[in-house]
């Protein structure tokens, strides 16, 4: 210029940016969603891993969660100054303070509930004659002198109980207090009296100067040793008849200390820390383990006997918590580590689709520069800084909204994911475009799908995908991932297995291109023939989309079933427990109900059907049948008796089980139950119902259905049996493997209408009758019968934290895979959209209508659509039929919950997850399709029928 000064140029990635907004956002929006899904999952897993370690800390007995330092008294070498000052309150204090923070992390004790104190080890006995005995045993009280009582109780009568006086090993009278239900229980009132014998000079006399209510009882003050809130009436061990006394806990004034030691009840002192649980996270566990080992036996317990005493010792059941709560979550994470690499190869792949895509729509001006002297290496970073600029913000932000959205978590390895994921974007999105311009290339023919012929690389890493894929179904099957542990290659199975199905299917769809092409062509019309031959003409690199849909398919599939394994099973543990969709029994197992009772509940709203039974436990089998050894009658070993001694036992005592062949007929039909052949329960013969008043004799037989483990040791002949439904001999006519409200695999039925002793002990009803009503009838034939519902023992299944957590991430995994899948598909449409309008826009100048471009695309979009959602099916299913040998969900499903069956819980393909994401991929094509032809239609051909476009 003349001023001499240079242009200025516009900047590249501005003008880009311009030029462009829609795809930049596009692409902006995806990597934001990935971003955020990536950096949410690590912190998913921890927020559920540390709520659940909380949770188990937080709802275990407070006995067996507290850390509790003990130490015998002060030795009787020591003067008794000394002997009294070490177990007076500030030297208690002193030492509690000095345990508390010598706690290594990540142990920290919950200060305010801290107890300290002197207690007695060895009870009592209490020969005050107003105590209450049961059975004439007297009852045997403990003595505790502990800091804290103002401030964990109330009083409700009386006053505190306190040291008026300084009290010493001399002293003959404290003072001390009892809680409400001690005091209702052992008969105690304000001013009653207790003496303890001790070993020179008069009783030690307790007189009770207060009664109590604990403001928490359920906290670790009152519940880490349960007799100090609640008395308890135990058997006597050292009686040979069943004889029952009281034990209980008086609370004595803080400083009473020192006269326990004049007793001979081993005075103990002791110092109680619960555990703070509210700063623990879930890779504590593992340090936390460490920490409680080594304070039970290790140099931890060195630091505390240097502080409480060379006799201290600790004692605390933490460490079994947190390793239970360190197996349920070994337990989980190969379950999550399938859903994971599922979703994560999935978005890696529709990552790299969309860098292809916008590669191909910028093919021909990246070759433009490339032919102008362009260097790879400048063109590469020029694309670095273009995706850059919007990739890195982006993924900023989806690690922001991860972090933000899910509160409790490590921050290092979101932010590892969320870099993954722009890095994956920034490098793969250049790299594949320069790629294509490493040599200039000139417009040839197209690259169909039918006359590609694979390369030998491609055909080698085919072979070594499979190798994989195969290796890891086979571990997985043999190993499981129920023996804790994460393997990537196990874990990554499902993945390989829907990658190995791609390629192959890639390789096998132009072969029914080529055979439905033939018949096509003789046909009159053109759009058949045109729809194949434009479905045949897609770029072989296809591969990619048809793998974005298989992997998403197959995981949403995966993700799916193992969702609704769960519900199956917590609806088949619910039903096991219950029997039906209700129950009623007695709270005692020989309680009966009442006809009254029966008739009144059968007659209820909602009740479908209505089964009674009469269970009885523990009836003798014959001594032939129990010790035979499970032989049947020729002699071959059953295997009944495997068991060794456990089974010897199972063999002595059976469960009968008399029922109404006909209502348990149709409960069984309507519950699930194996096949019930009622018919074979005929009370006729030998069997017919007994005259009323008539005793049974030991001649009747009566036919049963017993369980297959019985009808082995019993076989075909008749054995005498002693009931309390009378006496009589029984034959095995039939088996069946389950029988309705009984977890027992060793039960006999018989037809109730042939017992002597015909009184329902259980009524199981089908349908859904109202609770309240249910409950009415129940209370109004007196309080010794229980309601169950099948939908309150289905709502115990309530999910713990990590059960919840897991649960949720399947979902997520789930949602994520259709909607890749559906991205996945759109995307592989977008790349052929200018190619179809070029068509469209060509056909019209020869005649086509809009109705039939319309049905062009749509039959040109159906096979591939077809291929990934019949191929994406077949692959969810078979990834699931070779893989739930080795799954087991329990952990996931029934973990936690008391008295739940914890058989193994295979997986099972779910219908719904298979379909729908297949069906929404047919139906998202077919729809791209048609408003693309609709769109086409409504724009002008101008732009589509320029001279010279390669198109």
């Amino acid at each position: 210029m003349s001023d001499g000064k240079r242009a200025a140029s516009a900047p590249w990635i501005r003008t880009r940016l311009r030029t462009a907004p829609g795809a930049a956002a596009a692409l902006a929006v995806l990597v934001l969603v990935t971003a955020f899904l990536a950096a949410a999952f690590p912190r998913a897993v921890d927020a559920y891993e540390t709520k659940g370690l909380r949770h188990d800390i937080r709802l275990a007995d407070a006995g067996r969660s507290a850390v509790e330092v003990s130490r015998p008294q002060p030795g009787l070498e020591l003067p008794r100054e000394q002997r009294e000052a070490g177990v007076r309150t500030p030297e208690l204090k002193r030492i509690g303070g000095a345990l508390g923070k010598a706690l290594p992390d990540p142990l920290r004790a919950d200060m305010s509930s801290v107890a300290y104190g002197v207690r007695t080890l060895k009870p009592v006995l209490a020969t005050e004659p107003w105590l209450p005995r049961p059975d004439t045993v007297p009852p045997q009280l403990s003595y505790t002198a502990q800091t804290g009582l103002k401030e964990h109780a109330r009083l409700v009568k009386g006053a505190w109980p306190t040291t008026p006086d300084a009290v010493t090993a001399s002293s003959r009278a404290v003072r001390g207090a009892v809680t409400e239900e001690t005091a209702a229980a052992l008969n105690m009132k304000v001013g009653s009296t207790l003496r303890l014998p001790t070993a020179v000079g008069g009783p030690l006399t307790v007189t009770v100067t207060g009664i109590v209510a604990p403001r928490d009882p359920g906290g670790s003050y009152w519940s880490a040793d349960p007799l100090v809130r609640t008395p308890s009436l135990i058997p006597d061990p050292a009686s040979p008849f069943p004889q029952n006394y009281w034990t209980g806990t008086v609370l004595l004034a803080e400083d009473a200390g020192p006269a326990l030691l004049a007793t001979a009840t081993e005075p103990s002192l002791f110092w109680r820390f619960p555990p703070d649980a509210s700063a623990l996270t879930g890779p504590d566990g593992a340090r936390l383990t460490a920490v409680v080992n080594s304070l039970e036996s290790g140099p931890g317990l060195l630091k505390v006997r240097a502080i409480a005493g060379d006799t201290a010792e600790v004692l605390t059941g933490l460490g079994h918590i947190v390793q239970a709560n360190a197996r349920m979550r070994d337990a989980i994470s190969p379950v999550i580590a399938v859903a994971a690499l599922g979703i994560g190869s999935v978005a890696a792949v529709v990552l790299v689709m969309t860098g292809a895509l916008i590669a191909a729509r910028r093919k021909a001006e990246l070759a433009l520069m490339r032919s102008r002297g362009g260097s790879l290496r400048g063109i590469g970073g020029r694309l670095l800084a273009e995706t850059a600029v919007t990739v890195v913000p982006a993924s900023a932000l989806g690690l922001l909204l991860a972090v933000l959205a899910v509160g409790e978590g490590r921050w290092w390895p979101a932010a590892l994911a969320a870099t993954g994921v722009g890095l994956l974007v920034c490098v793969a999105l250049p790299l594949r475009t320069t790629l294509q311009h490493i040599r200039p290339t000139l417009h040839g023919a197209r690259e169909d799908m039918v006359s590609a012929r694979p390369s030998r690389r491609r055909t080698v890493a085919e072979l070594t995908l499979l190798v994989l894929a195969v290796g890891a179904v086979t571990a997985l099957r043999r190993r499981g991932t129920s023996g804790g542990g994460t393997d990537l290659l196990v874990s990554g199975a499902p993945v390989l297995v829907a990658l190995i199905a791609a390629l192959v299917l890639v390789r096998l769809y132009p072969l029914p291109l080529r055979l439905a092409a033939r018949p096509m062509a003789r046909l009159r019309g053109a759009i058949g023939f045109l729809s194949l031959a434009r479905a045949g003409r897609s770029s072989a690199g296809g591969a990619l989309p048809l793998l974005a849909l298989l992997l998403a398919l197959a995981t949403a599939a995966f993700g799916g079933s193992v969702i609704a394994g769960i519900g199956d099973a917590r609806d088949d543990a619910a039903l096991t427990a219950v029997g039906a969709d209700a129950r009623v029994s007695g709270k005692s197992e020989r309680a009966t109900l009442p006809d009254e009772l029966v008739r009144t509940v059968r007659d209820l709203d909602g009740v479908r059907n209505a089964a009674p039974l009469r269970v009885e436990f523990g009836v003798a089998m014959p001594e032939t049948a129990a010790g035979d050894g499970g032989v049947d009658d020729g002699g071959t070993d059953t295997g009944a008796d495997s068991g060794g001694d456990g089974d010897a036992a199972g063999a002595r005592a059976t469960t009968m089980v008399g029922v109404d062949p006909a209502s348990y007929n149709r409960l069984a039909r309507t519950t699930g139950l194996p096949d019930f052949p009622s018919g074979l329960l005929k009370a006729t013969g030998a069997s017919a119902p007994l005259p009323e008043g008539a005793k049974s004799g030991p001649e009747r037989v009566l036919p049963v259905i017993a369980s297959p483990a019985v009808a082995a040791r019993l076989g075909k002949e008749q054995h005498a049996v002693d009931t309390l439904s009378g006496d009589f001999k029984v034959q095995v006519v039939g088996t069946v493997g389950r029988v309705a409200s009984l977890a027992s695999t060793n039960f006999l039925i018989v037809n109730s209408a042939s017992l002597e002793q015909r009184a329902p002990t259980t009524l199981l009803l089908t349908g859904a009758p109202d609770p309240a009503k249910l409950r009415a009838a129940a209370d109004g034939s007196g309080e010794e019968f229980v309601v169950q519902l099948r939908s309150e023992e289905r709502a115990r299944y309530v999910n713990t934290p990590m059960q919840a957590g897991a649960e949720r991430i399947y979902l997520a995994a789930v949602a994520a895979g259709a909607g890749y899948a559906l991205l996945a598909v759109l995307l592989s449409l977008l790349q052929t959209a200018p190619e179809r309008k070029t068509l469209l826009a060509r056909l019209r100048t020869m005649g086509l209508t809009t109705g039939q471009g319309r049905r062009l695309l749509a039959f040109e979009a159906t096979p591939q659509a077809l291929l990934a959602a019949g191929g994406g099916l077949l692959t969810g299913w078979a990834t699931i039929v070779l893989l739930s040998p080795g799954i087991d969900l329990v952990p996931l499903a029934l973990a936690g919950v008391a008295g739940s069956d914890t058989s193994p819980v295979t997986l099972r393909a779910d219908l719904w997850s298979l379909a729908l994401p297949a069906a929404g991929v047919v139906a998202l094509a077919a729809a791209v399709a048609g408003v693309q032809a609709w769109w086409a239609s409504r724009r002008g051909s101008i732009t589509e029928l320029r001279a010279g476009d390669s198109r």
